[in-house]
């Protein structure tokens, strides 16, 4: 006998690339919503060899395995918000923009994941191009950090274009997202300020505590937390502040499990007011 569908917890599809460390990637995403309240669904759009310093392979599914997976899950369950991350290839930035078109009542939060903390190259510039032509104008939120911002903004006709990061964002915006929310993290100021941008410009700024160290998965946090208060039923702005407020507290109690980057507790709440970071 179905379950009433009110009775479920929120449901969100994830599109993104396994991360065996279980920091960043579809694994930050499925710790991120569950930690949430959400049930997450996923794609697996590709295989990664990877610790916890960098990225030393990616291995892209096959864009009709991609497309598969989510029509399967698609025709079975009412998913509530779709979540993008790291999405392989042109073949299925194609293939993914061509399903969630076919469902254009779901947000849709899309982090763009252009490149590891550490700097390897995850996406080349026909994927760029088919993420700001292809995906934008069906995105609710776009969440770059501000290195993506610029790239993603570029005008690559321009070798002189330098634009600034609401220049960035007002021309994501005009590129179709609803909202573009550039993140502060690589930039050298004090405390990490991140901007929520719209059709009439700055929408809301929140500035937080640089913590000291390099984390890894970060920004999958962030937009899967935004992703999950969506789906949870809060409007963007609250959407966006109450996800900032997660994921600080997530990283703050992060932990260093190999030699390279700190991991986000996604769980820090159920481990109690003394438990800490190792440093």
């Amino acid at each position: 006998m179905p379950v009433d569908a009110n009775l479920l917890p929120p449901i969100v599809l994830t599109f993104a690339a396994s991360d065996p460390t279980g920091g960043a990637g579809l694994q930050a995403d499925l710790l991120t919503l569950a930690s949430m309240g959400c049930h997450p669904l996923s794609v697996v759009t590709g295989l990664t060899v990877q610790d916890t310093t960098g990225v030393e392979g990616v291995l892209a599914i096959d864009a009709g395995w991609v497309a598969d997976q989510a029509r399967a899950l698609l025709e079975d369950m009412p998913v509530a918000v779709f979540k993008f991350g790291m999405l392989g290839s042109v073949e299925s930035i194609a293939a993914i923009a061509e399903i969630v078109n076919d469902y254009p009542d779901i947000p849709l939060v899309f982090d763009p994941v252009l490149a590891s903390g550490r700097g390897d190259q995850l996406a080349d510039d026909e994927m760029v191009d088919a993420m700001v032509g292809l995906l934008l104008p069906r995105t609710t939120i776009l969440t770059p950090n501000s290195l993506e911002a610029m790239r993603l903004a570029s005008d690559d006709d321009n070798e002189d274009d330098a634009p600034s990061l609401s220049e960035c964002a007002r021309r994501l915006v005009d590129a179709g997202a609803e909202f573009v929310l550039v993140t502060g993290t690589h930039e050298n100021t004090p405390q990490v300020a991140n901007t929520l941008y719209g059709r009439s410009g700055r929408v809301r700024e929140d500035s937080w505590e640089r913590l000291p160290g390099s984390y890894h998965g970060s920004g999958c946090t962030l937009a899967s937390a935004i992703a999950a208060n969506l789906a949870n039923g809060l409007e963007i702005e609250e959407a966006v502040r109450d996800a900032q407020d997660y994921t600080w507290h997530a990283l703050a109690a992060g932990f260093r499990p190999g030699m390279g980057q700190y991991i986000p507790d996604r769980f820090f709440w159920a481990r109690g007011e003394e438990a800490s970071r190792d440093d």
